[in-house]
């Protein structure tokens, strides 16, 4: 534990030298995020690391023999699984626990929650955890959100490009020894046939990925539907984010070769007429999203928005119910660590205000 500040919150991160966590430690920063004492936890494997922070030196503990007390706010990036051990046991201590993994979305106590979409939902955190969504859902939670108040929001159809950063840090060095392996062997070849060049074994995504895209991230859902657990996220996660628990929703999840950034083709069906007009009238005034022509991966990367572009009328709806629309965001920054520290933010004002003042 080390002594940041006099006054505001205690907290600690769980995860803080993974590719998240290391995002998560930068935004803490970025934002002036209002530390009293601060702590970087990990598993055995990292403890015992030194991490700077604003001038800080924070040794990196052991989160199995690590003490638990006098947390106020912890940020977990470290699996489904460790946030299924570890998440009740900060919570017993008193902290409240602001969960990355898929862990506990769905549970009923727990609100999911898009800092710019639904934040009365931290008003009540009745088992001290709350949940950050799926990087997918996260990106388009923004622009959802305003066009589904203005026109009531009917069916949603999704089709997302993903970057390999979403499998972590052995999703980017496949793609880098891939295309290394690729440009040696001359990539140009692989204009006439996709086996004129020799790829390294896949490492992480089940297919290769560079120059390449595959329509399969997670696993197949034993439900009979044949979709993969990521597809069936964004559908269930959409409709508690948004309140709309009858929302017709359906995803088609695909890996592409860029390293940082998710794009989603976006098919949008409305209660009421909209014209592309109106949704960029709507769009202008959303708080965390931007308004762009042709927002693409690298425009993203870096950046806080959601960016939407490429608005048009959905030809394949009746009337003017419709809308087609692309949007991409940083699936590490957005996607993961900051709305995690702006959940944090709203938490600390929420509950913590005497500590703030």
């Amino acid at each position: 534990m080390v002594r940041i500040n006099d006054k505001g919150v205690n907290v600690a991160v769980l995860g803080a030298t993974g590719q998240v966590g290391m995002v998560m430690r930068r935004v803490l920063d970025e934002r002036d995020f209002p530390v009293k004492d601060l702590r970087f936890l990990a598993s055995a494997r990292s403890a015992g690391q030194t991490i700077s922070w604003r001038g800080h030196d924070v040794v990196v503990e052991d989160v199995a023999t690590a003490d638990l007390s006098g947390i106020d706010i912890a940020i977990f990036s470290a699996g489904g699984g460790t946030s299924k051990q570890w998440a009740p046991k900060f919570a017993e201590a008193g902290a409240y626990v602001i969960d990355n993994s898929s862990q506990w979305r769905m549970h009923d106590n727990v609100p999911l929650v898009v800092a710019e979409v639904n934040p009365d939902d931290l008003d009540d955190v009745p088992d001290r955890i709350i949940a950050n969504p799926n990087c997918t859902t996260m990106a388009i939670m923004p622009v959802m959100k305003p066009l589904a108040d203005a026109f009531g929001l009917k069916r949603l159809i999704v089709s997302s490009y993903q970057a390999v950063s979403g499998a972590g840090r052995a999703g980017v060095e496949q793609l880098m020894n891939e295309a290394k392996a690729a440009i040696e062997q001359g990539a140009d070849k692989l204009v006439f046939g996709g086996d004129a060049v020799e790829f390294p074994a896949p490492s992480k995504i089940v297919r290769t990925i560079a120059f390449n895209e595959v329509p399969m991230i997670g696993d197949i859902v034993d439900d009979g539907s044949e979709e993969t657990d990521e597809e069936q996220k964004l559908r269930n996660e959409s409709r508690k984010i948004l309140h709309l628990p009858e929302l017709k929703a359906s995803c088609t999840c695909v890996r592409v070769g860029v390293f940082t950034s998710h794009g989603m083709s976006v098919n949008a069906e409305f209660e009421q007429d909209v014209t592309p007009d109106q949704a960029r009238a709507v769009l202008a005034d959303a708080p965390a999203v931007e308004l762009v022509d042709i927002p693409t991966a690298q425009l993203a990367a870096g950046k806080t928005p959601s960016f939407v572009g490429r608005i048009r009328q959905d030809q394949a709806v009746d009337g003017k119910k419709g809308l087609a629309f692309f949007v991409t965001n940083d699936n590490l920054r957005k996607g993961a660590a900051l709305n995690a520290v702006e959940l944090a933010e709203l938490v600390a004002k929420k509950h913590f205000a005497d500590q703030l003042a």
